[in-house]
This record gives structure tokens, sequence and C-alpha cells, in this order.
């Protein structure tokens, strides 16, 4: 057994095992034989890369065709990819809050995205902020002698409250603390902690905007950019930390912006795909900001983004860090559908049906690479089913730190081929008037109207239909009143984002 302690998610319910009994789930654990044990390094540095609204199949390692990654696939080629790895949350804040302190959206503080303020450029900055009670990852890791840097976006709290990074767990933060600043990738000012680092030559414009038709000529779109460019600002400080912190442990958390709308990448980038993806303009008419070639700007951003990835590693490889440096890639959900975005186009969710804000496959599906040189087997794949508040007791394990009660089990035995795999009972999230609970390869999803009515109950078997075609839930009532029950004995209600699958 793991020496860590876990929350079983079924444990509040003294009829789950019956629960379990019925859906045929098996509680724990099995994978190979074991591998024989060797000691781990001493406290290897953990970097973990969060994109934003990336798709299952936007990189190429899960065979996207159009868009270029070849840092991203690099990643791949020497560590290990993940099939069946999930999202915490099918939006932003829940799946950063999942990520950071290992519980699944029926126990998490932060259920769902939670606004402060406006879009002005004086409305307060920030969204709902983390509880102050609430052990994040970095907490943890603090405790242990690491230094450690949100660099990124944040989305948990604003500059002057307990939700701040600062305030929970990491020494540096550089980047956004709200998600609504940015949706503008030229803001006025990134956040250095708790003070504004203003940038130059950006002066404030809404990242929402509307026109009729294409601007006449070229220099007409240059509106929507600006001077300096903020994920290049995030990757340099990126880099400045690892370099600063090279003598001694550290946990750098990325999550940058990207692929995020609105469009916008600068013109270096964009011309690595410009003229060649047949691209309509786009002029605003789903929010964010008009773009002349959508397509091609999308993909700037992502490959862009695997640059910037790719100087991380570089710079691993060129501190001889490398191979004492634990590096894991994710996506905080599934691709997005707005903002002049195509993701059939691009194939991002890999045929799954929905997309980002729902609980469908394509929704909470993401791609996961792990590279450990050395440690973790390269060019390898693994299909073991685990989620983002598995990362938190992974961590931990492979750092040979305490471990604390979650939601999530440990996959270090998978990544290290060594030890027994516990495996999951059952997987939850839920979202605003959405409900979904995975177990022994079955999915309920069910959703409710806006007075909290339950019109939709859907049942599909994830291990024939991965792609949530057919529902079942007409021909199974009983395996469908079982998932009902496993779902109610998952979660815990929360006073803060009340749902309609609260008792009532």
């Amino acid at each position: 057994m793991n020496r860590h302690t876990f929350r079983n998610c079924c444990a509040t319910s003294p009829n789950a095992a019956g629960l379990l009994v019925l859906l045929a789930v098996t509680s724990a654990c099995a994978v190979s034989e074991p591998a024989e044990e060797s000691a781990l390094p001493t406290r290897p540095n953990i970097v973990y890369l969060y994109a934003d609204d990336l798709g299952y199949a936007e990189v190429g390692a899960y065979g996207q065709e159009i868009i270029r990654t070849p840092n991203i696939d690099r990643l791949a080629a020497e560590g290990m990819r993940f099939t069946a790895h999930y999202s915490g949350s099918a939006v932003c804040a829940p799946s950063r809050a999942t990520l950071l302190t290992g519980k699944h959206s029926g126990h998490a503080y932060i259920r769902d995205n939670k606004e402060l303020g406006g879009w002005g450029p004086d409305e307060p900055e920030g969204q709902w902020p983390l509880a102050a009670e609430e052990v994040t990852l970095a907490e943890l890791l603090k405790a242990e002698g690491y230094a450690t840097a949100a660099i990124g976006k944040w989305g948990l709290g604003g500059p002057d409250d307990h939700g701040h990074p600062n305030a929970q767990g990491f020494d540096l933060f550089y980047g956004y603390l709200c998600q609504r600043v940015a949706h503008n990738y030229y803001p006025t000012h990134l956040w250095r902690n708790r003070d504004k680092d203003m940038l130059p030559g950006n002066e404030w414009f809404s990242a929402h905007q509307r026109v009729d038709a294409p601007p006449a000529n070229a220099e007409g779109w240059g509106e929507y950019a600006s001077e300096t460019y903020a994920p290049d600002r995030m990757v340099d400080e990126a880099l400045k930390f690892i370099r600063d912190s090279a003598d001694s442990p550290f946990f750098l958390y990325f999550p940058t912006v990207v692929p995020h709308v609105a469009i916008q990448v600068p013109e270096d980038s964009l011309a690595d795909y410009a003229g060649t993806l047949d691209d309509a303009p786009y002029l605003g008419e789903r929010g964010c900001l008009p773009h002349p070639e959508p397509r091609a700007g999308y993909a700037a951003m992502v490959t862009r983004m695997d640059r910037d990835i790719g100087e991380i590693l570089d710079l691993l490889d060129e501190l001889g860090l490398a191979e004492n440096t634990v590096v894991m890639f994710s996506s905080d959900n599934g691709p997005t559908f707005n903002g002049g975005t195509d993701s059939t186009f691009f194939g991002s969710a890999a045929g799954m049906r929905g997309l980002k804000t729902e609980l469908y496959e394509g929704g909470i599906k993401a791609p996961m690479i792990a590279r450990w040189p050395g440690r973790i087997p390269a060019n390898a794949t693994s299909d073991h089913l685990s989620a983002q508040w598995d990362v938190l007791p992974t961590v931990l394990d492979l750092v040979d730190a305490p471990g604390v009660a979650s939601d999530g089990l440990s996959f270090a035995p998978t990544l290290l081929a060594s030890g027994r795999q516990e495996l999951h009972e059952a997987m939850y999230w839920e979202l605003g008037r959405q409900q979904a609970v995975r177990a022994n390869g079955w999915k309920l999803y069910r959703r409710a109207d806006r007075d909290g009515a339950i019109i939709t109950t859907e049942l599909f078997h994830l291990d024939e239909d991965p792609n949530e075609r057919t529902d079942l839930a007409s021909d199974l009532p009983e395996r469908v009143e079982a998932l009902i029950a496993l779902a109610d004995a998952t979660r815990t209600p929360s006073e803060l984002f009340p749902s309609p699958f609260d008792p009532r």
C-alpha cells in the first residue's frame, strides 16, 4: 500500500461498498510485477508546464498534424505519454485548484470560475480566492526546502487577498493574477508578487471587440497588438528563476496563458503559418479580438508556446539539471469554441464529444507527459487512468516527502515502473449545472436546467464508446441509479458553489 494517506472518495457513504460491488469496481492495485527498487535521487526539481485550453490532440505527440510542437514531442519521446489523463474541471479556476490541492471538484474549495470584478481597466482584479486554510503543493514543497515559483496565469485570488500565490506557498509569482486580464496578451502590466510590473509600450485596450468588416489594410489589424508580448516576459522570468535556483531544489509551476483566446501572436511567429491554412478573417463575432488569419494565429500561438517550453528544456540541459528534474506537461481543460478558434479544423479533441465548459470527454481529457531521464522510461505510453488531483501525491512520492490526505492516488509507481499502482474506484467532476462520474469503464453525465431540474441523464461505456456517441441510460436504469448513488457518496455540498446535485 502506498505510504501516503489518501481520502477514499467513496468512504463518506455507508453504502459505498455495495455500490462498488454492483458496479464491479475494483479498488486497489495492480499492474505488472514490481521492478527492483532503487534509491530515488535526492530531491529532484519539479517543473510543471500547464497549457491553457489546449486540446488533447493539439500537439504532435497526441496526433496533431498541422500545428508544429517539436519540443513537446521531444518531451514525449524522452518520457512517458499518458492516454487516459483528465483535467480537474472543464474551465480554468477549478482545474487549477484541483491541481494544487489534490481535491477533485466534489471536494475542492473552488469549483467554478467566480469573478471579483468586470472588464474595464479600473475594475478589481482576480477571481474568488483560494481559502487560507487550503494546503497547496507549493506549501508542501516549500516545507521540504524547495524554492517555489508560479509564473503565468493564477486565477485563484487577487492582489490583496489570502488566495494570492505568495500566501499559498509560492516564493515568487510573476504573471496575470486575473483571468479576465489574461484575455489580452498585451496587458498594461503583469504582477511580480504583489507589485505591478508595467510593460513597456502597452496601453489598455479591450480584449473583446467586433468589427463589421475587415480593416482596409494590414495596418488596421495592428490596433490589436502592442509592444510587449506578455508570454515572452513570463518565459524570461521562468528561465531566471531556474538559473537563480539551480543550486537548490526548486518547484516551477508554469501555467502559461497560451493558447486561450484572444488570438494574438507576434508577426515573427504568425509568419510560420500565414497564408497556409485557407483562413477567412475573424471579425470578433464570437467574442475576443478580430484576427486576419485566426487558424494561422492560433497555430502560431501553440508553436510559440512550444518554443518557450524548448527554452526551458534547453536551459535544464545547459545547467546540468535535466537528469534530476521531473518535467510534466498538461492542459487545464479541453479546447475552446469561441474567439475565432476552429477546434474542428485542427481535430483538437481527437473526435471526442465536447469542448471546454463541458464534462464530456473532449472537455476534460488532457494530454499528460512526464520526463525524468534515467528514471521514467523514454518513449513510453501508459493507459493508466489518472487525473490532475493525482499530481500532488505523485510529486510528494517522487521527492520522498510526507503525504497528506487528498482525493489523489500517486501514479509514481507507473512513472517509475516500481511498486504497486493503486487504482481509482471512481473519478468525479462537477461544474455548475453539470456532473460526471466514471467507474469501471462506465461514465454517467447529468445536466440540470437553471431551475435545478435534471434535464439530461446519459450513460456511456467508455471502453467501447470512448467518444460518447451511444447513450445507454434508458437500457440500463439500475446502473444509472448505482452511478448516481456513487456520485452522491463521492461529493460534499459547497456553500460557495451551490449545486443542483446537493441534497434537497
